[in-house]
């Protein structure tokens, strides 16, 4: 969404800032310029004191284009909006499991009765500066020639700062937020504050409308299975979100940056899209070069998309420079060393000698046009010449490899990435072989606009549309022989549903692999991969993304298959259930009807009750009494030595008793403190 013309704050409808209802959104607002004589300066920030010391070097250092990046022309204002992620290094750091068996998962959510978790997930968003583990940062930069300043410009960067990974929120709120700054100052920061405190806490996975003055924002949110755990954002998820099956609405999101430009992002390696798929599902560590920083952090975030509906837990930086406090640790690594799983968006060259053992590296995007003012309304990140260079498509036809293509390639792979710091050329360098081949079907559908730019961006939307729905039902596919160790049971008809459920399939990955092996990947998928695929499941396995999304996805089943439990004895009618019960089965029932029943007060108790916790309260209460006035007298007298029982009985007492024949019954409401026990 573009700056609205007619857009305007009217000072009588201005509203007051409430940092505490702002953080559902926005951890901080900033305003950094750069000074020749101190460098990046931070002149604004609300609410102040919100960022550490070096959390504030980090941010300054990161919302500027990197210098070697930028090329020379004389424009008098360039407008960029792009972002970054960085890690908050007061945090532990958390290491990806890798073990290839999950006998049993110890997690906090997973041990949790469904009602603790949502007060769990409740309670992370009071406070969730301060649980997030990354950071994001979306820039607006402003870089304004004039000849009569030192070194011949100035530039300057609104920054808004995030714990979610809400770049379809704002992206749009920067093009209002961005140029209204530049017109009255201060003044904007305070005006975006007051609006953004009034909107709603974040809905994964909805549409939301949120106002900006007289504008606006329709924006979809990223679904909640998408969403780490770490990030402090408050979200319920179910079952059915999770579902291995296509969407009906391509439109909903699956996955992180849902809105990314994955056709003019790669426009020139549509090839390789399958084997960046690849890369990015089993955890390699990938370096994303491009010549701006719209363009590096748009690339990474549309490699990021085409895993959805995987949670992808790579450590990924849409925007990486020098200044990085991880950089250190990189730069140090050595050949033979291994990289961390991780996706790196740079723009600054100096990273292809620094990083020169990184195992993958892509080259995307064109420098950009000595031309006037760059605009910010389109989606792209920058449109990409028809010609393209390297390993992919000459404008989307699926042309054979002709003598001078192939002569090209392999010059590409002779010369190394190095070769980009002489010109820039798209092409991927990796020694990986990709297990699945690309989809000529899927290219074939593809529409080549020319270059006309209005053409080009609604045909961009169709593009990716296309390629989004494709890699959302290859990864969906990918998952599906995950699907037995997630389904969720019923109780069976006639059996008790106050009864414990019974777990979950144990995961061994030695046993699921040999199965998969004998059974075979599915119609789909065999078609798309070559003979080897069962190997890149293995990697897949021992990758950092498998066990994070393997613990979300269990602890999300285990919660559906207490709340269908719980359900069903909302449904069971006790006095049918107890006539067909032994009287051994009649005392377990007691003490399962009793468990749940605690287990329901104490959530009211604590305040995390659910909307329906007091029907159920009422609910056990009967039942517990019901099956109470069917035991054995002197049973029913044991029972009651314990106060605390005999208060819920008392409780739920009525003066209807359940008299089963050949069975005695007591009223526990007429029994006095001094009865005979």
């Amino acid at each position: 969404m573009s700056r609205s013309p007619s857009f305007s704050v009217k000072s009588e409808l201005s509203v007051k800032a409430d940092p505490d209802a702002m953080q559902r959104w926005v951890l901080a607002f900033c305003i950094i310029r750069f000074d020749l004589e101190q460098g990046q300066l931070i002149e604004e920030c609300y609410p102040p004191g919100c960022l550490s010391q070096e959390e504030e070097l980090e941010v300054a250092f990161s919302s500027f284009p990197d210098s070697v990046s930028q090329h020379q022309n004389r424009s008098s204002i360039h407008d960029c909006i792009f972002f970054f992620r960085f890690q908050r290094h007061k945090h532990s750091k958390q290491g990806n499991g890798t073990s290839s068996e999950i006998s049993e998962i110890v997690d906090k959510e997973t041990s949790s009765t469904p009602e603790e978790v949502k007060s769990i997930r409740r309670s992370r968003s009071t406070d969730i500066s301060k649980s997030s583990k990354y950071l994001y940062g979306y820039v607006f930069n402003r870089q304004r020639h004039d000849e009569r300043l030192k070194r011949g410009g100035e530039q300057k960067s609104v920054v808004i700062l995030s714990h979610g990974p809400y770049s379809s929120v704002f992206r749009p709120l920067l093009q209002i937020m961005g140029p209204l700054y530049f017109d009255i100052g201060r003044k904007a920061i305070e005006h975006i504050a007051g609006y953004v405190s009034l909107w709603p806490s974040p809905v994964p996975g909805k549409l939301m409308e949120l106002p900006i003055g007289n504008a606006m924002l329709k924006v979809n949110l990223p679904p909640a299975h998408s969403l780490p755990l770490e990030s402090g954002i408050s979200y319920e998820e179910s079952a059915s979100s999770m579902a291995p099956f296509l969407p009906s609405n391509p439109s909903v999101p699956q996955g992180l940056f849902h809105d990314s430009d994955i056709f003019g992002t790669f426009r020139g390696l549509l090839l390789q899209l399958w084997l960046l798929w690849e890369l990015l599902l089993i955890g390699e560590p990938i370096l994303i070069i491009a010549p701006t920083p719209p363009q590096c952090c748009e690339a990474v975030a549309s490699l990021v998309s085409l895993v959805a509906p995987l949670l992808c837990s790579v450590d990924f930086r849409p925007y990486f420079t020098i200044h990085d406090p991880d950089f250190a640790q990189l730069n140090a690594l050595q050949e033979g060393d291994k990289y961390p799983p991780m996706v790196l968006g740079v723009t600054n060259l100096f990273f292809l000698k620094a990083l020169r053992y990184i195992p993958h590296i892509v080259s995307v995007g064109s420098p950009a046009p000595s031309s006037s003012r760059v605009t910010i309304a389109s989606r792209s990140t920058g449109r990409i010449p028809a010609k393209q260079e390297g390993f992919g498509l000459q404008q989307l036809s699926l042309k054979k490899f002709s003598p001078s293509s192939l002569f090209n390639a392999v010059k590409l792979r002779r010369d190394g990435p190095l070769c980009l710091m002489t010109e820039h050329k798209e092409a991927i360098w990796s020694t990986y072989v990709a297990t699945t081949k690309p989809d000529t079907s899927i290219l074939n559908r593809l529409i080549d606009a020319g270059m006309s730019p209005r053409v080009e961006e609604s045909m961009s939307v169709v593009n990716n549309e296309i390629l989004r729905r494709h890699f959302l039902e290859l990864t969906t596919n990918f998952l599906a022989p995950f699907g037995p160790y997630f389904r969720a049971t019923t109780p069976s008809e006639g059996s008790s549903p106050y009864a414990d459920p019974p777990p979950l399939p144990p995961f061994n990955a030695d046993d699921f692999l040999m199965s998969l092996s004998a059974r075979g990947v599915g119609k789909f998928l065999s078609k798309r991969m070559r003979s080897n695929w069962l190997d890149l499941y293995r990697r897949f396995l021992k990758g950092p993304n498998f066990l994070p999304w393997f613990q979300r996805r269990l602890s999300i089943a285990e919660n559906e298959q207490h709340r269908l439990w719980r359900q069903a004895r909302m449904k069971t009618d006790i006095h049918l259930l107890i006539t067909k019960m032994l009287e051994l089965e009649t005392v377990d029932c007691f003490n399962a009807i009793e468990r749940h029943l605690l287990g329901e007060m104490q959530l009211q108790q604590s305040g995390r009750a659910i909307s329906d916790s007091a029907a159920m309260c009422q609910k056990l209460k009967g039942d517990l009494q019901a099956v109470f006035n069917v035991l054995p007298n002197d049973m029913q007298q044991l029972l009651l030595l314990n106060p605390q029982r005999a208060a819920l009985l008392q409780g739920s007492s009525n003066p209807e008793l359940t008299k089963l024949p050949g069975r005695p019954s007591i009223q526990v409401g007429v029994v006095s403190s001094n009865s005979p026990r």
